[in-house]
């Protein structure tokens, strides 16, 4: 598929934690007859996602194995620990990795941030997903720390988090396989960079109604003068009376009149 060709639909896939809402709903104003179709998919399989064809473009967390992909970082979220609302964690505003040291901290198999050491006394066994070491946290068998948009989506009316300091950061990016930048690909980078409808990187757009740009308005003002001119009456003078000793008559006052013609 080649840059101008245009899909009947746009597929962007995204990884949990992510919440594209904002820009969906500007592609649904700027291009209402492209459908745009989502789907989550596990962090760890977006890549392949989009590799296999599967998406058009996609959310992913970085760091991914960029062969055959593009992307572009868009924001560095806050890590958190999620706790207990009775820890004494809680008591707290903020806590560094070292304050964990004597915790059982839970590393879940599809863990998102990249430990140089992992944090913490090591759970028994490793959970599965992020959401089941949520419900070990709750069972006040251990912590968990994950990016701040995670904590928030697996929220829980008896669990709390409060940001963690030395830990690493996880990058959400916008990817899309290199091969197929397609101009639909090109308008959602847009989008999600904030560019306008008429921005000269974008697409072109049809220029919207009922304002005037520079240009219309200099035609306008050429018509105008164009107009008036059409009404002055042949040999009527165009600016005001010179003065006295002009050749446009005496000042303040009409020209000289001349005597009447004689019939013959």
């Amino acid at each position: 598929m080649t840059g101008s060709e245009v899909s009947p639909s746009f597929r962007l896939a995204y990884v949990p934690g992510v919440t594209p809402a904002k820009w969906v709903r500007i592609w649904n104003e700027r291009l209402p007859d492209v459908p745009l179709a989502l789907q989550t998919v596990a962090a760890a399989e977006v890549p392949d996602v989009l590799r296999a064809g599967g998406a058009d473009a996609g959310f992913v967390r970085l760091p991914i194995d960029r062969t055959d992909l593009s992307a572009i970082p868009l924001y560095t979220e806050t890590t958190v620990v999620v706790i207990p609302k009775d820890h004494v964690v809680a008591a707290v505003d903020e806590v560094s990795v070292d304050d964990l040291a004597d915790e059982v901290v839970f590393h879940p198999l599809d863990e998102t941030l990249e430990w140089e050491r992992r944090p913490g006394l090591p759970a028994y066994e490793r959970p599965a997903t992020t959401e089941d070491a949520v419900e070990l946290v709750a069972a006040g068998v251990g912590l968990l720390v994950v990016p701040q948009s995670l904590a928030r989506l697996y929220h829980r009316k008896d669990l709390t988090y409060r940001p963690v300091t030395g830990a690493p950061e996880s990058r959400v990016a916008l990817s899309w396989p290199e091969a197929e930048t397609t101009d639909l690909v090109e308008d959602f980078i847009g989008i999600v960079r904030g560019r306008t409808v008429n921005s000269s990187r974008g697409r072109a757009q049809n220029p919207p109604k009922g304002r005037g740009t520079g240009t219309d308005k200099d035609v306008a003002r050429a018509k105008a003068a164009q107009a008036a001119k059409a009404k002055r009456k042949p040999g009527a003078p165009s600016g005001k009376p010179k003065g006295k000793g002009g050749q446009g008559g005496r000042s303040g006052g009409a020209p000289k009149r001349g005597k009447p013609r004689r019939r013959s």
